[in-house]
């Protein structure tokens, strides 16, 4: 198993500071990449204390490259639907010859009403919008005379500077939630996998793998080199009752900013988005105790979470990347920072040997 961790705000002004925030979390990504973790990973979302704080994960990864020598910096996921495809792939180039490399390009579809209202783009053209951004991206970063023609965008030919470091382009990653075409077509597509067992249980996320896993293997990609991405909030203590308790905070914290987010799936209705009306039911009746106990959440001393993460393995296979959420903004940056220390020596070497 490969561990990173992954970035997600949950705080606004009226909590700190958006300095206060970034110095924070750039403190928790430089111990990440001097205790070996494998990537530091970040989201966007807009206006809301709900990943407000994350307009442009882009602009983050560069300062946490500056930071950095080692770990992997991965948007979890950039939107194509709110920016141009010219733009969007010249940062993705940008920051991976900046990092020398180190890239991992997610892309996501967006799910919150009020970004695409201010946006002024439809709901019903998300699906749409994300594949044909993602298809234009992708080739303006292989061809050295890019040409699109699409239903929102025409452009070339056009040579895109600079040209990615890593060849013929970086890693690219599709977020899915529970949509099996949405697995369906990320394996078809010969992508990797971005998704997050807060959507769903263990049971059907086993379900929805497979159906990515099988759609690799008929696409003709090579088996075995798929890679799945799936986060997980962490809190780590040296015993049970100090890791629950950051844990409970914390999630009341992120669970009251999560309904006012979604707050807007009440008046708005998609068929891009079937039942995302229940959302906030979802949220409210869902207990931090309840997500524990569904190993959705890590939370505990090293051997708590060590059994939690076998039994993840023992559901979904070894062959994951856990992305650990340790730092939404709302804890003391020593209690994250000694999460990542107490990982790194007395998790990961178990894992290691399993």
């Amino acid at each position: 198993m490969e561990f990173g961790i992954s970035f997600f705000p949950s705080v606004g002004p009226d909590d700190k500071p958006a300095t206060q925030y970034y110095d924070e979390a750039f403190q928790v990504a430089e111990k990440a990449d001097d205790l070996g973790f494998a990537y530091v990973r970040a989201i966007e979302h807009y206006f809301y204390a709900y990943g407000g704080y994350s307009p442009d994960p882009i602009t983050f990864l560069t300062a946490v490259a500056a930071r950095t020598r080692n770990v992997r910096l991965i948007t979890a996921a950039t939107i194509p639907a709110f920016t141009h495809p010219v733009k969007l792939a010249g940062k993705i180039a940008m920051l991976d010859n900046i990092s020398h490399g180190r890239v991992d390009a997610g892309f996501g579809r967006a799910f919150l009403p009020h970004e695409f209202e201010a946006f002024e783009i439809s709901l019903e053209e998300s699906r749409e919008r994300f594949d044909e951004g993602v298809q234009a991206c992708r080739l303006l970063l292989t061809e050295d005379a890019a040409a699109f023609s699409g239903t929102f965008h025409t452009f070339g030919p056009v040579r895109l500077l600079p040209r990615p470091a890593q060849q013929p382009f970086p890693p690219f990653y599709v977020a899915a939630a529970s949509s099996p075409e949405s697995y369906e077509k990320a394996g078809r597509d010969g992508h990797y996998l971005q998704t997050a067992l807060a959507v769903s249980s263990l049971e059907k996320t086993r379900e929805m793998l497979g159906i990515y896993r099988d759609a690799w293997t008929a696409a003709g990609h090579r088996p075995g080199a798929e890679r799945i991405q799936i986060s997980m909030p962490f809190f780590l203590a040296d015993d049970d009752e100090t890791a629950r308790r950051a844990g409970e905070f914390d999630h009341r914290k992120t669970s009251g900013n999560m309904l006012e987010a979604v707050s807007a799936w009440q008046r708005v209705r998609s068929t891009q988005y079937a039942g995302y009306e229940k959302i906030a039911e979802s949220v409210r009746r869902t207990s931090f105790d309840d997500l524990v106990r569904q190993n959705k959440i890590l939370a505990g001393s090293p051997d708590t979470v060590r059994k939690q993460l076998d039994h993840l393995v023992a559901a979904l296979g070894d062959d994951l990347s856990v992305a650990l959420v340790p730092h939404s903004g709302n804890l003391d940056p020593a209690l994250v920072n000694r999460a990542l220390e107490l990982f790194s020596d007395s998790v990961l070497p178990r894992m290691a040997d399993s």
